[in-house]
């Protein structure tokens, strides 16, 4: 009768000639979660940031409508209280709203400082890597064929 060949221990010394090395896997992980690390750190910045300015626009609103919501003597002054209130608005949201732009502009320039280190040092891992997997396998390919 006819044996049938064992897979199982063919896969293991297969498996076994050519080593897997997850130092490289665990790097990666590593460095991944580093940079999301950093670029959290950006956008909470930024949120606070931008939480900062709206709470001060909104405290100063509040202080002009209170200021618009005088009784006043003359119902021109009605009018120009309206007027002052509505160009004082302007003004402000104007303000802030360079305010948010400057916010915006720095977390775009971190970002893209973050990505293009990790870029870099991610070029330089995976150059790193294929060196040491090539050599790995020629050294395993030598032990195969000298058997």
């Amino acid at each position: 009768m006819a044996k049938t060949q064992d897979f199982t221990a063919l896969m293991k010394d297969m498996m076994g000639a050519f080593p897997v090395d997850t130092s490289a896997m665990e790097e990666a992980f590593k460095n991944t979660a580093a940079l999301n690390e950093k670029l959290s750190a950006v956008v909470l910045g930024a949120a606070e940031q931008s939480s900062e300015i709206s709470t001060k626009w909104t405290k100063d609103a509040l202080t002009k409508m209170a200021d618009i919501s005088k009784a006043k003597t003359d119902p021109a002054d009605y009018a120009k209280s309206a007027t002052d209130f509505a160009s004082a608005s302007a003004e402000v949201a104007a303000e802030n709203m360079a305010a948010f732009a400057e916010v915006a502009k720095k977390v775009q320039m971190d970002t893209v400082e973050l990505l293009m280190a990790a870029g870099k040092d991610m070029g330089e891992e995976a150059t790193a890597a294929v060196k040491k997997a090539t050599d790995e396998v020629t050294t395993a390919a030598k032990k195969a064929t000298a058997k």
